[in-house]
């Protein structure tokens, strides 16, 4: 049975981490003459085969890898569960530089693992990965989500998690301002990768005033270009006098050296695993007054399209259509944290944990 806990893995041992966050299966895969390493993370199939991204990065170290996979594959079970699909969590990570060693041998060699897992993992993408990515690894098993339209796939599912996202602050703004107009709300964008983008785009067309920080500067100048953004320093993102801050980067950026520094109403963004510890920083927040979209909620708008795609059932309005409810979900999470005296991502992951519980029973009916 699943259960709430707090995600503190740094330093315990590999199978202590497991039965904390309560995974049924790590696969560390390793290729001598290709260069690969990757860590595949299961964490729960009782709702049906575990579907996540491949992330590819650089990471200091292998303890962080392996932290990333199970704090993302465990969040993709909560993303799943609350978004109301028929599967379970995954993730995965590979091991370098995209920009050196990622090429067609390599995510080949990459697919014959996920093929080995006979199904149990679904693969798509995710940070540093592409359709094309995909594609390659589709060449060495069927386990892979996310692929080009032209291949009768979803394509990338970018568009429709920032679809969920700006969904979610909608909800959340007429939660705070009674109104879920964003129009003149200053937003803080942290990050403009294709999340990031697809969500600027959206408040852009709203009339949200949008400051936005990433170290590439080519995407900065397309965000001001296109948005009308306001280019600040990536350090002083916290820093700004705004209603709204939006982590659409990498995950942890909610803790401890940050949540002072933050002038805002709400937090509503992309990125996974926000609070770099769910309880103590989600209690840190409501004691602020900043009210917080759970990531996992919000940001369900790609896995609903990577799963439409895996059932074989792929159709891009009922996608939205779909997503389009993480508005009326959050609504729904923020009475229930507020009916029960919890934070919004306990109430967002009772509510998870309540379904995939419940359709567990069914199964062992069977």
């Amino acid at each position: 049975m699943i259960e709430t806990s707090e995600l503190k893995t740094t330093g315990m041992g590999i199978f202590n981490q497991l039965a904390e966050l309560e995974h049924e299966q790590v696969v560390f895969c390793h290729d001598k003459a290709t260069g690969l390493k990757a860590i595949v993370a299961i964490h729960n199939t009782v709702l049906g085969p575990a579907v996540g991204g491949t992330r590819m990065w650089n990471y200091a170290s292998e303890e962080d890898a392996l932290n990333d996979a199970l704090r993302l594959s465990r969040g993709m079970t909560f993303k799943s569960a609350i978004a109301g699909l028929n599967i379970g969590g995954g993730k995965a990570v590979i091991i370098g530089d995209a920009k050196k060693i990622k090429n067609e041998v390599l995510m080949r060699r990459f697919g014959k693992f996920v093929h080995g897992l006979g199904g149990r993992y679904w693969t798509a993408e995710d940070v540093n990965m592409s359709t094309r990515d995909m594609e390659y690894i589709r060449m060495e098993t069927p386990y892979v989500t996310g692929v080009p339209e032209s291949m009768g796939g979803g394509g990338d599912p970018s568009p429709v998690t920032a679809f969920g996202v700006f969904m979610g602050m909608k909800a959340t703004a007429k939660k705070v301002y009674g109104s879920d107009s964003l129009k003149g709300k200053k937003v803080a964008v942290q990050g403009a990768g294709h999340v990031a983008t697809y969500l600027m785009e959206h408040l852009s067309k709203e009339g949200a005033k949008i400051f936005v920080c990433d170290f590439h500067e080519e995407k900065l100048k397309h965000a001001a270009d296109s948005f009308g953004a306001t280019v600040v320093p990536v350090d002083d993102i916290y820093d700004l006098d705004v209603d709204i801050y939006s982590p659409c980067a990498l995950g942890a950026t909610i803790n401890d050296d940050t949540i002072g520094r933050l002038k805002c109403a709400m937090i509503a963004g992309g990125a996974n695993n926000q609070l770099a510890e769910e309880l103590k920083h989600g209690r840190k927040l409501i004691e602020k007054g900043i009210l917080y979209a759970p990531d996992f909620l919000i940001n369900g708008g790609g896995i609903t399209n990577v799963y439409y795609e895996q059932i074989g059932n792929y159709n891009r309005e009922v996608v939205y259509q779909q997503t389009e409810r993480i508005y009326e979900t959050t609504l729904r999470v923020f009475d229930l944290a507020e009916k029960k005296g919890i934070t919004p991502q306990e109430s967002a992951m009772e509510i998870a944990i309540n379904r995939i519980n419940d359709i567990g029973k069914i199964k062992l009916s069977y």
